[in-house]
């Protein structure tokens, strides 16, 4: 997700991706509720649960924003 207040972006996982939006744009969501409102920039699927963990501990480090960056 990217924040539209300060162009950062949050990442995590879920298995309700449009219910996780959701509960970000409405501010239930203690880290992001000052940041709001977002966007979906980018999503992939994943077979799961464990994969998508990996995956998103993946995205948090240096390597995984990289990727995103010129993914983006």
């Amino acid at each position: 997700l990217k924040s539209k207040k300060d162009s950062r972006l949050y990442i995590g996982s879920t298995s309700n991706i449009q219910a996780r939006l959701k509960a970000h744009n409405e501010g239930k969501v203690e880290s992001t509720k000052t940041r709001k409102p977002f966007e979906l920039i980018y999503f992939e699927g994943c077979t799961s649960k464990k994969k998508s963990e990996e995956r998103e501990l993946y995205f948090k480090t240096g390597f995984g924003r990289g990727f995103l960056k010129n993914r983006l």
